[in-house]
């Protein structure tokens, strides 16, 4: 469900954005007292006109260019200065933060063999804001924060050491300790006040009174704004003293005084509309429309949003565009106008897809867009979308979530020409679309109109232009009513009801359904498409066969019932000794059973699987019917997303295996505020000795051998088998990782650097996933190796979803590798096959751990006999990606 109401954090980061350099040492290239060089001044006066023209390759070239002047006349002050002040800001905009890591490391060199402690200070502390901001990695930022301060307080500078209490409370707030924040900021506050500076004064009111509203201290929080705003007056800003005023609407909405929130929001809007800064008042129009529409002033509210939206369009932040869009939606959506709420998400979510395309062309303003998932937006349509039986578009919509979903949490993941596709408008739409349009576009013109005029000093105006100002900003108001007018319109509710008419079995884009079903028929595979839905009130359960339109069907089963399943059945696969069958069956009552008789029909055999949310913690094949477990009628292969996916390629002739074990010592390490301590896996190595023994092409290389660099030799091989630990970890990517037999880890943002486009099938034996808080966790975390293992080019990957001990992985890894070595066999079937042994087995486990990610014993009872036909053997293991 949509949050209504802005968390405060995210309202401060948009309300409050950084300031990317430390007050006391802006970095705007130090003047020495030499004559600068014309040359490279001119060259940066370029770089900074084409940085605002979005002419990013051609910024960075004008910058290079300076700095290369600066090191040939041996000028290392302005050298680190453009390093630090603008060749680190302009990565860090572009989202490339290892190279903007390197600039600011090169200039804290300079600075330190300069001897510079101020400017060396500086550096720590924006390194800091960097770490914690941009790469989550807190410790860091505290430690550079930390010696920044320590630095300033050595040479007496108070006006950075002010600065950087004022970050370390930012930091402190960012972890949850108040009492830390509420320290630094008071400690900043007391320093600029004694040195006088008023400014860096009112910024520490401002941050101060974050802390205090998220402590519900509302005198103080109002106290701290008001005092603020009275010293942004004093100081002659009246673009913070819009900020701020700004952020006092927003603290009255939290405390719930409606009308002091109007006021205040109300003269944010007009100060900034007067200094004619129409990004900041999109922001503060945007946060408005939302708050009258919590007040139930909904009509208002989407006047007021319609003007963010043209604001949006006329400074061109594509990223902002799309969430007024999800929000006019979603405020139509409460108006029971389902018709026009989804005409607006479809435009919010193909914008979204556009950019995604083309993100490193992102400003900093549009990436704050980012700072939040906006995966809810596809959400929304998807349920809308199903409400009405518009199964074929929703199809659409929740593939199209999957990529979101990665996109959420790895914040790089690119479209493709499929993507940037998005959702195709029926006919009524596109008119409702266009209309709505026209009507953007007048305004747009006319406040570029409205802009060129306002740039003029107003007594340099003639009375011709002060009039026209005046009709321009009377048609502005006007066309924020005409939005309302148009809504309500006879040609909007004329194009409405042809959209109620609208039936899943219409002909709307029988090209992407064809385009589907084609793809299906070609895999030879008798397969299917199943998406699952998971929804607060609901399972919704899309199918997508290769001769019929998708399929949906709704089971009532609601989410808080669904996920007690969901880990009802994962507790019993991780033990041996229970009776699984019980939650399994439930589980395929809800995911099999509604749909039986449609799998039947179109004689499917392999199910191709995109799980949402908690299910993705299960595997698809153990759920069991009442007579057999579901692996032993369907082959199943997961996928991160349709549209991300070629499941036509073809796998490689032969079979060349580079085989990497951990098989001795125990490694510990921390990865955020889980302990870890992974101990060799005693039978790896003989795992490994059978596969040399089954696959002669097959290279091993255990223990210290098996090192980071064995990523260079991976590509000249066909499959890559690592029998070593590998961790899914609830939370940030650099959390989850794979350990290497010399202690050293890859973490999923390591990952994204391998290239394997001769890689066949990655296969992680002794993998482990966390599910941790079934209400908070998603799964994303193994959606994202599956995708990030795509991303390197390798067509597959098998992953365990939990640690399986020795018996087990080695009797079905030897299966597995047996069928493949056969050929004509694809890696899905391969897998089943090696499953289906194992439930017919009655071999038993060696009851040896396989050495698990937590070190605790199993619980198992030692007089018990432990068969491997229990799915705790044979299901973890999951394939995704290409295994057709």
């Amino acid at each position: 469900m949509r949050i209504r109401a802005l968390p405060i954090l995210l309202l401060l980061s948009l309300t409050f954005p950084l300031l990317p350099f430390p007050l006391s040492a802006q970095f705007t290239l130090a003047q020495t007292t030499q004559d600068r060089n014309s040359e490279a001044n001119r060259l940066l006066e370029e770089a900074r006109n084409l940085e605002i023209q979005g002419e990013n390759q051609a910024e960075l070239q004008k910058l290079q260019q300076a700095l290369e002047i600066y090191k040939q006349v041996s000028d290392r002050p302005q050298e680190a200065a453009v390093l630090s002040g603008r060749i680190a800001p302009y990565y860090g905009r572009l989202a490339q933060y290892a190279e903007a890591l390197n600039a600011l490391n090169q200039a804290l060199k300079i600075y330190q063999e300069l001897k510079s402690v101020s400017m060396e200070a500086g550096v720590l502390s924006v390194r800091g804001w960097t770490y914690y901001f941009l790469i989550n990695n807190r410790p860091q930022a505290f430690n550079d924060y930390k010696q920044a301060l320590k630095l300033y307080q050595q040479v007496g500078d108070l006006n950075g050491e002010a600065d950087v209490f004022s970050r370390l409370g930012w930091a402190y707030y960012g972890i949850g300790q108040h009492q830390q924040a509420l320290d630094s900021y008071n400690q900043s506050l007391r320093i600029a006040n004694k040195v006088g500076n008023q400014v860096l004064a009112a910024y520490s009111q401002l941050y101060v009174s974050q802390v205090y509203t998220e402590l519900k201290q509302r005198q103080q929080a109002i106290e701290s704004l008001l005092q603020a705003r009275k010293q942004f007056q004093a100081a002659g800003i009246q673009s913070e003293e819009a900020r701020t005023l700004r952020h006092l609407g927003g603290t009255y909405w939290a405390f719930g005084d409606k009308q002091a929130a109007v006021n205040a929001f109300t003269e944010s809007t007009s100060l900034y509309r007067s200094l004619g800064n129409y990004i900041e008042e999109s922001y503060v129009t945007r946060e408005y429309g939302l708050f009258l529409h919590e007040v139930g002033e909904d009509d208002k509210a989407l006047e007021i949003l319609n003007r963010s939206l043209t604001l949006k369009k006329l400074v061109n932040e594509r990223g902002e565009e799309a969430r007024v869009l999800s929000d006019i939606a979603y405020i139509l959506e409460a108006k029971k106008q389902p018709e026009l709420s989804i005409v607006f998400y479809k435009q919010s979510i193909n914008l979204t897809e556009v950019i995604r395309k083309d993100l490193q062309t992102l400003s900093q303003q549009e990436q704050k867009s980012y700072s939040e998932t906006i995966a809810y937006r596809y959400r929304a349509l998807a349920d809308l979308l199903l409400k009405q039986n518009r199964v074929l578009e929703a199809q659409r919509v929740l593939d199209l979530l999957k990529v979101q979903e990665l996109d959420d949490y790895l914040r790089n993941v690119r479209g493709n020409t499929d993507s940037a596709q998005g959702i195709p408008n029926r006919p009524p739409e596109q008119q409702i679309k266009q209309s709505l349009d026209a009507l953007l576009n007048t305004a747009i013109q006319q406040g570029k109109q409205l802009a060129q005029l306002e740039s003029i000093k107003l007594g340099d105006r003639t009375e011709a232009q002060k009039q026209q100002i005046l009709e321009l900003r009377k048609n502005q108001e006007q066309i924020a009513q005409q939005f309302q007018d148009f809504l309500k319109s006879t040609e909007v509710i004329n194009l409405v009801a042809q959209l109620r008419q609208t039936t899943s079995g219409s002909n709307f884009d029988l090209d992407n359904a064809k385009s589907l079903q084609d793809n299906l028929k070609r895999l030879q595979q008798d397969a299917v498409i199943l998406y699952p839905f998971v929804l607060d009130d609901r399972l919704e359960l899309v199918l997508v066969t290769p001769y019929a339109p998708p399929i949906r069907r709704t089971v009532q089963v609601k989410r808080d019932d669904l996920n007690r399943a969901i880990l009802n059945f994962r507790t019993a696969l991780k033990n041996p000794t229970s009776n699984a069958k019980v939650p399994a069956q439930q589980l395929y009552q809800w995911l099999i059973k509604p749909i039986e008789n449609d799998l039947a029909q179109a004689k499917a055999k392999t199910i191709i699987y995109a799980p949402d949310a908690q299910l993705r913690y299960i595997p698809l094949a153990a759920l069991y019917d009442g007579t057999q477990w579901l692996t032993q009628s369907f082959r199943i292969n997961n996928i991160t997303a349709l549209s991300l996916s070629d499941l036509n390629t073809q796998p490689q002739a032969k079979l060349q295996i580079l085989a990497a074990a951990f098989t001795h010592g125990i490694y510990h390490f921390k990865v955020g505020q889980e302990d870890f301590n992974l101990a060799g896996l005693p039978f790896a190595a003989q795992e490994v000795d059978n596969l040399t023994k089954t696959i002669s092409n097959t290279t091993t290389r255990l223990d210290r051998q098996f090192t980071p660099d064995l990523r260079l030799e991976m590509n000249d091989y066909s499959v890559i088998h690592l029998a070593t630990h590998a961790a899914f970890v609830v939370g940030q990517p650099e959390n989850s990782f794979i350990l290497f037999g010399n202690g050293d880890r890859a973490t999923f943002r390591d990952i994204e650097q391998w290239r394997l486009p001769n890689v066949d099938l990655v296969v992680l034996s002794a993998c482990e996933t966390g599910l941790g808080d079934i209400q908070k966790s998603n799964g994303i975390e193994i959606l994202g190796f599956g995708y990030l293992m795509q991303k390197t080019s390798a067509r597959a990957t098998i992953a365990s979803l939990w640690s399986v001990d020795d018996g087990g992985t080695q009797a079905l890894m030897n299966t597995f590798y047996k069928v493949l070595q056969q050929g004509k066999v694809t890696k899905a079937e391969a897998l089943r096959q090696a499953q289906i042994a194992m439930i017919q087995s009655n071999d038993q486990s060696n009851g040896k751990a396989r050495g698990s990610i937590e070190i605790v014993s199993t619980g198992v009872p030692t007089n018990v006999v432990n068969r491997l036909n229990h799915p705790y053997y044979w299901a973890p293991f999951i394939l995704i990606g290409n295994g057709l």
